[in-house]
Formats: C-alpha cells, structure tokens, sequence
C-alpha cells in the first residue's frame, strides 16, 4: 500500500482502528475520519508507534450530518490529489429513537445515508484515482431484517435496535447498486461482514439484557484484530483486483439472500436515498 491514500471510516475504535492499523503497517496514507477527535488522536499515535508509519491523519467526521459530511468531503477534495480505498466501516445501534439534525432516525443516518452521501461527495476523486476501491462493512445480521421501501426513515421504530440490522440490509443493496453504476470507471465497490465482533457497539445495549449479552460477546466473538482481516483484504489484495458488487466473509465470497440480491430493490433504495440526503444539483452525480 505504499503510495496510496486510504480513509477509514470510525478509524478511532474497534475493527476501524485496527483495519487503519493494518493498512498503515503495509505503507499507506491512512486518513482516520472520526466524531471523535480526540479518541481518534489517541487512536492515531497507538497507530504511528505499531506501525511506524507516521502518515496517520485525523480529520472530523460525524456521518449522522449532512453538514459534517460535506464539510469532511470538501477538506479532502481539496488537501489529497488521490484517494485509492474508502473504507466505511463507522456505525451505530441506538437502542432508544433518536432523530438526526436533518430530520433522519440516528442509526440509518449514520450507517445508510451518511455514506451514501459521502460517497457521492468523493466519487469524482475516486474514479481520477486509477483503481480505486470502496469497502463496505456490512453484517450478516441483515438476515434478520427486511427493508420496507416505503418506511425508509423509521422515526417512530418500535425497536430502534432492530433498525442496526436494517441498515446493514441497506448497505449491501447500496454496494449492490453503486458497484453497477460504477461498472464502466474502474472503481470497485464491496461489502463484507466481519464476523461478530467484541466491539465498543455492544455497550449500548441495556443492562439487564447486556449481562447475558457480555458474556457471549467474550467467550465466543471475534477480536477486532480478527474481525478486520475482510476488510484489509478487500483494500488491498491483489486477489480482488477488479472484483465488485461481492459479498464476502472471512476473505472469501459469499452468497446472499434473494431480497439482498435483488437489483430492483437496490435501485429503489438508490433512488429513495437520493432524495433523503438532499443531493444538490452542483453534486457529483453517480
């Protein structure tokens, strides 16, 4: 990876910071966007001392706001010439309904919305950049979920944790959709799961459920070490090279459900989420 410029989404905790890790051990120009900063600063100077690699930069990132993320995207498009792998790997599962600054249930703001928009505020320096690749940290969880086309923002969800497995629905139809869109650029674009992962996620959920929970999560989940091999994987091997719109688990292609793989509904997805993030006629167009 040397030579080449990768943002990690989250970068400042869990499988974020260690695929940062891992990617800066291998010489790249690792870009940690986080809420954050001063976790993500902490975050940071673990990564130099690992790696020694002292190109580790930390830039303010909030992907639950619309103003954040076109903040975030006009920095880079300015300051970096390329942009080789985006990685979105942040999210959140709110267990209590919260509702974004833009009027959009918190957790399918953060984990759909925000990158979508992200991505399409960067499209433009990922295609000029040759090769470049977009990762997607999905989940296997999806399976527990539909997604209802015509409740795209669940304000008023019943189960707002439930809504954590909906936006990972969401996020394979967007890598789904975005890879056939960008069939013709040379951009990749995959998604993965991670594996179950202990990670900073599970302390939101409420104590008494959270006793049983823990002691699951320690006995039997992945490491974050272990749970970001899929996607250094996908950013960097050569064994990828020209891959996209896949589905992966433990560095190997997997299969989806139906609903998952169904372009249609990608397409719907797609163009609904167009209208939720309020692209702008200036903004890029994919």
């Amino acid at each position: 990876m040397d030579g080449k410029t990768v943002i990690v989404t989250g970068g400042n905790g869990g499988i974020g910071k260690e695929t940062a890790r891992e990617l800066a051990k291998r010489g790249a120009r690792v870009i940690l966007a986080c809420r954050n900063i001063e976790t993500g600063n902490i975050a940071k100077e673990e990564i130099v001392k690992d790696s020694k690699n002292d190109n580790v930069i930390v830039k303010k990132l909030d992907l639950s706001s619309f103003a954040s993320i076109r903040e975030f995207a006009a920095d880079i498009n300015r300051t970096e010439p390329k942009l080789h792998v985006l990685i979105h790997n942040a999210g959140t599962a709110e267990t209590r309904s919260k509702v974004s600054e833009d009027g959009l249930e918190l957790t399918m703001a953060t984990n759909h919305y925000g990158p979508f928009l992200l991505t399409h505020l960067l499209i433009d320096l990922l295609i000029r950049t040759r090769s470049a690749r977009i990762v997607v940290v999905a989940s296997e969880l999806y399976r527990l979920a539909s997604l209802n086309l015509s409740k795209l923002n669940p304000v008023d969800a019943f189960l707002p944790a439930y809504l954590y497995y909906v936006s990972k629905y969401a996020n394979i139809c967007f890598t789904n959709e975005l890879a056939r869109r960008l069939e013709e650029t040379g951009v990749t674009a995959n998604c993965l799961h991670p594996g179950m992962i202990d990670s900073g996620i599970w302390r939101n959920v409420p104590a008494p459920l959270s006793w049983p929970l823990m002691l699951i999560v320690k006995g039997f989940f992945k490491t974050p070490v272990q749970g970001c091999q899929t996607s250094v994987y996908l950013a960097c091997s050569e064994e990828v090279e020209g891959v996209t719109g896949k589905y992966f688990m433990d560095c190997k292609e997997r299969g989806l459900s139906s609903g998952a793989a169904d372009m249609n509904k990608a397409k719907k997805l797609w163009e609904a989420s167009e209208e939720y993030v309020k692209l702008k006629e200036t903004d890029p167009k994919i």
